[in-house]
């Protein structure tokens, strides 16, 4: 039995601690020894490489202005481990994840008893508290991302009214596969039988393979260029920045027009959930100290290339170059994202975000092009932000863009947005 919250953090990370352990066999029996919560509440069932989080929210934000009780499951969190876990946006709080956890405990020994490898890993928790509050909280509709693929990924057990795959893109290509293709047919392994699938803009050899699993399971494909074609000016506004967040808008548009009348959403409710949506760390703009901050989680090869774009129409914006402050984890991601940020700054602040697969000075040096002449400095995010009030780099009017890592994002938040409280950043990864 778990009596305070800071022993119930330590057993969730003893659990994380044994690292990703990929198969639905555990969680399955797991939701079954809970008597199927998942169940209890319909759903929509998200994958992708990027957009995940954002087009959950949108949803959350469409189905909230229809008048539904909303839950809302992603990860990983920014600041607190709650943030995963939330009904009409209020987090799951510490007192709710200790008494889960107590709550799981047993049902984890028991379905483990024959097998140790049985036992339920840190996510299979976390999800099953989702499926369990969601549950009880009465949820009308629950918005399920996934955590790493699809297939194979815990929340997979949900039957969803409407499975969605928002981007694929080369990202975990040492747990999904190193071509488009593989990776394709990972996210699309969320698809069930006869249930409508929706699609973003993906790339042509990613939609082949999707449509084919679709057409194996009987389900109806939706897709966001047969829907509203290239022109970005056919695509719905939201309230997020960049032209890929219309993109991420249009996704949701059709997700909740595949939903049952019944749901009532409306085109009218529709555009008021998009303008209400919110999502931290995606070009969320903000000031420190009097100085413009933009936060974004640009964190994979596919990320790199949207964030090519705002840099671009920033750098128009405010004519100079941005101050930019990043950090990466493992050179994959590194590459293609340093590369895209020596075009648009005057100088380069590299951090490294508290996590063990962090990339170290040198390698992210190594990875900055020969033919950036700006500045580059070595940092910390407590030098670089050491309060909420004060921003330690650029001048008055430069824009410092904070970008890479979402955990670098949260350590950052956890700083200069005090009433988040402290980070949990050991439980962060995965």
């Amino acid at each position: 039995m778990l009596t305070d919250y800071a022993a119930t953090q330590d057993y969730l990370f003893s659990l994380k601690a044994k690292g990703v352990r990929f198969g639905i066999d555990r969680m399955r029996l797991l939701v079954a020894g809970l008597g199927h919560p998942e169940r209890a509440t319909p759903a929509i069932h998200l994958a992708g490489t990027n957009g995940k989080g954002s087009v959950a929210a949108m949803l959350e934000a469409i189905f909230s202005e229809a008048g539904w009780r909303t839950g809302l499951y992603t990860s990983p969190h920014l600041v607190k481990l709650g943030e995963r876990v939330q009904v009409a946006r209020a987090l799951l709080s510490e007192a709710e994840i200790m008494a889960y956890t107590n709550e799981l405990l047993p049902v984890a020994e028991a379905v483990s008893r024959g097998s140790p490898d049985d036992h339920p890993s840190f996510f299979e928790f976390m999800t099953a508290m989702a499926f369990l509050q969601f549950a009880r909280k009465n949820c009308d509709i629950a918005i399920i991302e996934t955590g790493l693929g699809g297939r194979l990924d815990a929340t997979n057990v949900v039957v969803p009214e409407v499975a969605v795959i928002t981007s694929i893109g080369l990202d975990h290509c040492d747990m999904l596969g190193d071509t488009i293709e593989q990776i394709a047919a990972e996210k699309a392994g969320i698809i069930k039988p006869g249930k409508p699938v929706v699609i973003g803009r993906l790339p042509a050899a990613a939609e082949a393979v999707v449509r084919r699993v679709a057409a194996d399971h009987g389900a109806p494909v939706f897709s966001v260029r047969a829907e509203f074609g290239e022109d970005l000016t056919n695509y719905p506004p939201t309230a997020f920045e960049g032209d890929y967040q219309r993109w991420n808008a249009a996704t949701a548009t059709l997700v909740a027009r595949c939903c049952a009348p019944e749901w009532k959403l409306t085109d009218e409710v529709i555009a008021r959930g998009l303008g209400a949506a919110h999502w931290p760390g995606r070009w969320q703009r903000t000031t420190v100290g009097g100085r413009a901050v933009i936060l974004d989680a640009s964190h994979n090869p596919e990320g790199a290339g949207v964030l090519e774009n705002q840099l671009r129409d920033l750098v128009a914006e405010t004519g100079r170059k941005a101050v930019v402050v990043t950090g990466v984890l493992g050179a994959a991601r590194a590459r293609p994202l340093l590369e895209t940020i020596s075009r648009h700054a005057a100088e380069i602040h590299l951090v490294m975000p508290q996590q063990s697969r962090a990339s170290g000075f040198e390698e992210l040096e190594a990875l900055i092009p020969d033919t950036f002449s700006g500045r580059v400095t070595r940092a910390t995010v407590e030098g670089v932000f050491p309060d909420a009030d004060t921003c330690t780099v650029g001048g008055r009017d430069d824009t410092v863009v904070v970008t890479g890592s979402i955990y670098l994002l949260g350590e950052i938040m956890a700083r200069i947005e005090p009433r988040r409280g402290a980070i949990e950043s050991r439980l962060q990864d995965f």
